[in-house]
């Protein structure tokens, strides 16, 4: 597995916002993946193409990608990108947390 420099910005009482950062080299991709609910992301910096449902998109940061419940979806970085995907959760274990937000994760 990559190491994307994954930072985790989780919830507080007050709160049920959680943003997974992370930083892709040119040519890298996060897995194609599943949510039973909408959700956000967000390109920081740079260049990516985001397929969702097999329509590949090509995005320049900064911009903000709605990603429809059910949709599969996957990111590619065209050039080093840094990327934050925005949930409504209020699990705050890092060991859990895809296992809750991804379907069938």
């Amino acid at each position: 597995m990559i190491d994307f420099g994954t930072i985790h910005h989780l919830p507080t009482e007050n709160n049920n916002v959680y943003i997974k950062q992370m930083s892709l080299p040119a040519g890298y991709y996060v897995e194609t993946h599943v949510h039973n609910y909408e959700h956000y992301g967000l390109l920081g910096s740079g260049v990516a193409i985001v397929e969702v449902d097999g329509a590949e998109g090509k995005y320049i940061a900064p911009c903000v990608i709605t990603i429809e419940a059910g949709k599969a979806h996957k990111i590619t970085a065209l050039e080093e990108i840094t990327w934050f995907c925005i949930h409504s959760t209020d699990e705050t274990d890092t060991n859990k947390i895809d296992s809750v937000l991804i379907k069938g994760g």
